[in-house]
């Protein structure tokens, strides 16, 4: 499978390559492109066609009966109107006008205002509750307090004449009622009528165009056809694939689960047998891919990452790392050379 290792000019190498990666010589499918053309079926030719004469149909009038004049006699017409009739006229009266009054109140005092002496309470001292509180000395004689008391008023209401009677003249107007009668509006009249005439409306077909002879053009007829065109051939270049060295189990299971999810049933175990090749081949033709190995391109049409934690170290591990191995990369490109086009080739690493 390995073959025999032979120098190989290092121009050849896939340019770029770090670390981890591996690649192989894969044949990459070509592209086609559809192209339409038209091919002629039947050529363009002419025929004599007769054209009919073209009709139309127009409505016109029949006189069925001639127009006539009658009279008629217009009846007299009214209106109603309302107008103001005196049924009393205007007259002088005599009023008595009574005699007017006003009312008003005054406050008449009866009894003046005057101090009498009344008994007093709630002392600032000896008090029988203060004795009662233990009080050491008792209060003896009444208390007797002077006041004044208010004088007394009453309120009496007085009316007196403002106005004597009197006996006045008043001009009483004059009293109407309105009356509605019916009058001539318009008086009765004799009126001309003319009756007009009755007409019936017949469909007739009017030639507007005669017939006629035309030499009508038959155009060619055409077919539709699709070719598949090579707008690039199929060519074998370096491309990126996952290897075991830079995939593991886990990596082989990811992929076996995209293939499952595109329609692919295959066992899901991590391990990269005859079913999971057939599989991977069968979805890289029909997506158009490079069809063989496990590229990048592949793994990433079936939406699985394809680099490991080894694939994202750091730079700093992977200057050291290519310090490492750089003296062994002669050996390695020898072995590539005997195996291009068939085998993998690991960048930086010696053959196992």
């Amino acid at each position: 499978m390995l073959g025999t290792a032979t120098a190989m000019d290092t121009r050849d190498y896939p340019e770029s390559a770090t670390a981890g990666q591996c690649f192989a010589r894969v044949v990459m499918p070509p592209r086609v492109e559809t192209v339409t053309s038209q091919i002629e079926v039947a050529p363009a030719s002419s025929r004599e066609v007769v054209i009919p004469a073209v009709y139309e149909t127009r409505d016109i009038q029949v006189l069925i009966k001639e127009a006539i004049t009658t009279y008629r006699t217009i009846p007299a017409t009214y209106k109603t109107v309302t107008e103001q009739v005196m049924v009393q006229p205007e007259r002088d009266i005599l009023v008595q006008i009574p005699a007017q009054y006003e009312t008003w109140t005054e406050t008449i005092e009866v009894e003046p205002a005057k101090a009498v002496w009344k008994p007093g309470s709630g002392l600032y001292g000896r008090t029988e509750l203060n004795d009662a509180a233990g009080a050491t000395e008792i209060a003896t004689g009444d208390v007797l307090c002077r006041v004044i008391e208010s004088a007394k008023t009453v309120t009496v209401e007085r009316s007196r004449m403002i106005s004597p009677p009197r006996t006045e003249t008043r001009t009483m107007p004059a009293v109407y009622r309105t009356v509605t009668k019916q009058v001539v509006d318009q008086p009765a009249r004799l009126e001309t009528v003319t009756v007009p005439a009755e007409y019936m409306t017949i469909p007739v077909d009017v030639m507007i165009e005669p017939a006629r002879v035309e030499t009508q053009i038959i155009p060619a007829t055409y077919r539709t056809v699709e070719q598949a065109v090579v707008t690039e051939p199929s060519q074998l270049v370096w491309t990126e694939v996952l290897c075991d060295t830079n995939a593991d189990s886990q990596k082989i299971a990811d992929v076996q689960a995209g293939l499952v999810e595109a329609g692919y049933p295959i066992a899901v175990d991590g391990i990269f047998g005859p079913e999971t090749l057939h599989a991977m081949e069968q979805f890289q033709r029909a997506q158009n891919l490079a069809v063989g190995y496990m590229t990048v391109e592949t793994v990433q049409a079936l939406n699985v990452s394809p680099y490991t934690a080894f694939a994202e170290a750091s730079d700093a591990q992977t200057a050291s790392l290519d310090k490492t191995i750089r003296p062994r990369t002669t050996s390695v490109r020898s072995f590539d050379s005997g195996l291009r086009g068939q085998t993998l080739w690991i960048t930086g690493f010696p053959p196992h």
